[in-house]
């Protein structure tokens, strides 16, 4: 049985990048509290395999095909979004790609294919989502949180992922202004930082033996992290216990930043 402090029931999380790995941990965590969900994400395929594991909860799911990246996009799939539910009550910016190789020889076009999604991308969600919770504060229904999915590359020097890191040192610094900006809304705005997780973005770097060797003593916990250990960090920030924590930053990386 949910307590009543992080019961979600009739609360509606909207989460980009939803249909798998950390995004679908974060769906996992709210519906397992009684939220319904609306996820969005490039390949449909993958929308539906997200919506059947969410299925188990029994709260009102929905899937939208939405590249973050078109501006246009978002307008029309956050339409969609209150079509369906007719709010939005936490909106989880979380779609994300990644591109690496000597910073020297990186290319104008992965550059801004990292920037469309990345931060481009955060800046239309979360736009659409502040508008959205301001107009519903104004006409009385106080509250909303905006969570932006950063990266332990934001604080640490990671060679040859300068993009990413640049793009996710971004999210930090527009997830505080916003929690300035619309306090007064009853709204909060966060960033998480996950660390070393396991996902299919990440897949590859962790069959590296070489790679695996030179990160993985220095995890304490002594493992990758995965989807599993953003369910609770995404219950808490959408529920009521953390109605007056705002513009802060949540390093999930079993102590790999502080080893």
């Amino acid at each position: 049985m949910t307590s009543e402090l992080f019961d979600l029931t009739g609360k509606v999380a909207l989460i980009t990048g939803g249909n798998s790995g950390i995004g679908l941990g974060f769906a996992e965590g709210v519906a397992k509290q009684g939220a319904d969900v609306c996820i969005w994400g490039t390949n449909p395929e993958k929308n539906a395999e997200a919506i059947a594991v969410l299925c188990e909860y029994g709260t009102l799911l929905h899937a939208i095909a939405c590249d973050v990246s078109d501006a246009e996009s978002v307008e029309k799939a956050f339409a969609e979004t209150l079509e369906v539910f007719g709010r939005v009550d936490a909106c989880f910016a979380n779609a994300g790609v990644a591109r690496s190789g000597r910073f020297e020889e990186f290319s104008n076009a992965d550059w801004r294919a990292v920037m469309d999604v990345n931060l481009d991308g955060l800046f239309y969600t979360l736009r659409c989502a502040a508008k959205h919770m301001k107009a519903r504060s104004l006409a009385g229904d106080t509250g909303g949180r905006l969570i932006g999915t950063s990266s332990l590359g934001a604080l640490m020097g990671m060679a040859r992922v300068e993009a990413y890191a640049a793009s996710k040192g971004a999210v930090i610094a527009m997830m505080q202004a916003l929690a300035i900006e619309y306090a007064r809304h009853g709204v909060t705005a966060n960033s998480i930082l996950p660390g070393h997780i396991e996902t299919a973005m990440t897949a590859e770097n962790y069959k590296n033996e070489k790679f695996a060797n030179a990160i993985l003593p220095r995890i304490p916990a002594g493992r990758w992290g995965d989807k599993s250990d953003f369910e609770g960090i995404a219950a808490y920030l959408m529920s009521d216990a953390s109605r007056y924590h705002s513009g802060d930053s949540f390093l999930i990386d079993g102590g790999f930043f502080l080893f």
